[in-house]
């Protein structure tokens, strides 16, 4: 493989310190751009939850409710790993740009959308392009921070999760009781405009310059886009809409597997794969995938449905319960904060995932015990105890990921660790959807057999609860608590389970330096050369890090 050397850097100390402070300039610029597309990313995944009930009210659509968070995750978690790898073999800045504009596409379309399919058709494009906006964003850290350092801003990635987790539900409330859920569509608009004007302006990556032209891994992307679509589908229409035995979802089941396993055999054979099988030969990169994918299914089951209850349970409007999600959200971002810190000054990472998924499982314990009678300030409480967990976990694990690979695959990597994580949350959002809504439709009926006299379960929203009579109004907060609560427990075992799987993480030391290719070549075949750097990284950090080189240090 050829490549051009990089010029040394002058040995004068003032020239040092005057590049030392561009350095550092340039990096806060661009993780300035980077925080505006993860920031547009982060909301797009929580800013309908309390507007949701109202939204399928008025398209009298409670029974696509899934489909409006789902049809989002689905389609970013299909693109992450395309997006991945054409940012690490075309470059991430071309990427970024491209998918923030499909997103914007996206967001006019749900703006404009009249009916729930046409809604679900926008998430779905708001999806294609919203895959990119995170992989890219936290590819393009690893491009320019050594890992040692990377993880303070890690943390503040973290964070901004956080803040628009708190601020997507309070800006969708808002929007939603003022001039109409509509603009939590528009509202994306001067957002994309600022992120794509961030994104041209402001992320100044070194390029790579290819001796052959780069070879895409199409066949590789269909099959692993046919493989998760059939399994969200399986966790959407399964015990719902289909029979687990019917004969839709074991032929559904078949296709998972048969695309499943065709992408594995030709992921083995192309010179680029799509999301390379050496991926998983690598023990920290498997086990934090497995904890990521477990944590997703937890994180989105719960949280996806806290404010469409808080509503309907509390009789709060949609602005309210997006306030009601703030101690969670705090929570989350000060402890992530704290914790990149904290790994970026010591070095060390295992054991705070390890804690954060013990405490995530805590508070799926608490949340699973709240009835119609608990106090708010209680559910605030066991709110804050999730986000404490998931503020020592989730960005420590993608960390982990990248850190286990040398730069030349840190793109792919980060792309499949976030993959399985959003598989998840797909699944969790999938599953807790579909359970609640056929739970809710089936206490409902045997609650009030008569009906409500309003259209049924699928026009609810919180204004129509509200104005019902009492009686009628308390069978439906029932219905709403004993449909969603008790499904917080069977996320128990999963937060558990992550915790044990991530306590066989080793330690591997966090590089302090950026290992740089300017010049990648990218020829048939070169794949097997790129595996052979791979695994010889690998050994040179296993020694490098065996107790016997430590203790000599």
């Amino acid at each position: 493989m050829s490549s051009t050397d990089i010029k040394p850097k002058a040995t004068a100390a003032p020239a040092a310190g005057h590049s030392e402070r561009s350095e550092k300039r340039n990096i806060v610029l661009l993780f300035s751009g980077l925080m505006v597309t993860m920031l547009l990313a982060s909301l797009n995944q929580t800013v309908l939850s309390s507007a949701l009930p109202t939204i399928v009210g008025e398209l009298s659509g409670v029974e696509h409710m899934a489909w409006v968070i789902t049809a989002f995750i689905l389609a970013s978690t299909i693109m992450m790993p395309v997006y991945g790898k054409l940012g690490d073999l075309l470059g991430r800045k071309p990427m970024l740009v491209f998918a923030i504009s499909i997103f914007l596409v996206g967001s006019v379309i749900g703006a404009l959308a009249n009916d729930m399919n046409v809604l679900i058709i926008a998430r779905v494009v708001q999806g294609l392009g919203g895959g990119g906006l995170m992989i890219l964003s936290q590819a393009t850290i690893a491009d320019v921070v050594p890992a040692r350092e990377r993880g303070k801003y890690m943390g503040i990635m973290g964070g901004v999760f956080a803040f628009s987790s708190v601020a997507g539900p309070l800006i969708g409330g808002g929007l939603t009781e003022g001039p109409g859920w509509r603009w939590v569509f528009w509202m994306n608009v001067p957002l994309a405009l600022l992120a794509i004007a961030a994104a041209i302006f402001l992320l100044h990556v070194p390029r790579k310059v290819f001796a052959t032209r780069p070879k895409i891994d199409y066949f590789g992307m269909m099959l692993i886009a046919l493989a998760t679509t059939a399994l969200v589908l399986i966790g959407t229409w399964g015990g719902s809409q289909y029979d687990w035995n019917s004969p839709q979802i074991i032929w559904l089941a078949v296709a998972a597997v048969v695309t499943g396993t065709l992408f594995v055999i030709v992921e083995n054979r192309v010179s680029e794969p799509v999301m390379p099988m050496l991926l998983f030969k690598n023990r920290n990169f498997v086990l934090t995938t497995i904890a990521g994918l477990l944590t997703g299914i937890a994180m989105f089951g719960a949280i996806g449905y806290m404010p469409t209850y808080l509503q309907m349970a509390t009789g709060f409007s949609a602005a309210e319960s997006g306030m009601l999600m703030i101690p969670m959200m705090a929570c989350m971002l000060i402890v992530s904060v704290i914790v990149g810190r904290r790994v970026s000054t010591t070095g060390r990472y295992k054991v705070a995932p390890i804690v954060g998924s013990a405490i995530l499982a805590v508070a799926l314990l608490l949340l699973s015990t709240i009835t119609t009678g608990t106090p708010i300030y209680v559910i605030c409480v066991y709110l804050g105890v999730m986000g404490i967990g998931l503020g020592a976990s989730m960005q420590i694990l993608t960390l982990v990921a990248q850190n286990s690979f040398p730069l030349k695959f840190v793109g792919t990597a980060t792309a499949g660790q976030n993959y399985f994580r959003q598989v998840g949350a797909t699944l969790g959002s999938a599953v807790v959807g579909a359970m609640f809504a056929s739970r809710l439709y089936q206490l409902i009926a045997e609650k009030i057999p008569g009906g409500t006299g309003g259209g049924g379960a699928s026009s609810f929203t919180p204004h129509l609860v509200n104005s019902m009579p009492e009686p009628i109004k308390l069978l439906i907060i029932e219905s709403y608590n004993e449909a969603l609560i008790p499904l917080f427990l069977f996320m128990v075992p999963l937060a558990l389970l992550a915790a044990v799987v991530l306590c066989f993480v080793k330690e591997v030391a966090l590089e302090t330096k950026i290992d740089r290719e300017t010049i990648v070549d990218v020829a048939p075949g070169q794949m097997a050369e790129f595996e052979e750097d791979m695994t010889h990284d690998a050994v040179t950090s296993e020694i490098a890090n065996s107790p016997a080189v430590l203790s000599s240090k």
